[in-house]
């Protein structure tokens, strides 16, 4: 299984991809033990239809305080983060969750893009732009976590 504390945001985007793949096909659950444990977690929290697991909102917490410290204490990452902010609302408003947090967003959008490149259909050139700076955004984000918790 990929690692949270070595890029939280790939961890996140991994265990969706997971949660997806188990419920399009419930059969391949046996393919490995990895597969297994994580088919019997969705069932053990009642999350086989829809839903993440609660490493992943474990991890997205994680995410989202670290991102909400960042916001306080640092003036390159708080100017980063309002360029990106209409992008980011534009993307909110068009969910069933419009006050999600902006790290969620910016996953969401990360995920969905990934889900358009395997079904092999265009990216505008103005989401791929977002991509490029919410990108940017999280691999800060994750690389702040993993020398925070390599530190401790």
């Amino acid at each position: 299984m990929k690692n949270k504390k070595d890029n939280i945001a790939e961890y996140i985007l991994y265990l969706w991809q997971i949660e997806d793949y188990l419920r399009a096909f419930p059969g391949q659950a046996e393919a490995n033990d990895e597969l297994r444990e994580l088919n019997e977690m969705l069932h053990r929290e009642g999350i086989t239809e829809s839903g993440h697991l609660q490493l992943a909102k474990n991890a997205l917490s994680e995410m989202e305080e670290l991102h909400s410290e960042l916001l306080n204490e640092d003036a390159m990452y708080r100017a980063a983060v309002l360029q990106l902010q209409p992008s980011l609302n534009l993307l909110k408003a068009k969910t069933d969750r419009p006050t999600m947090s902006d790290v969620e967003a910016g996953l969401i959008l990360l995920y969905q893009i990934m889900l358009l490149r395997l079904q092999q259909k265009p990216v505008t050139p103005e989401t791929a732009s977002v991509q490029a700076q919410v990108t940017k955004l999280l691999q800060f984000l994750s690389k702040t976590y993993y020398v925070n918790k390599t530190e401790i």
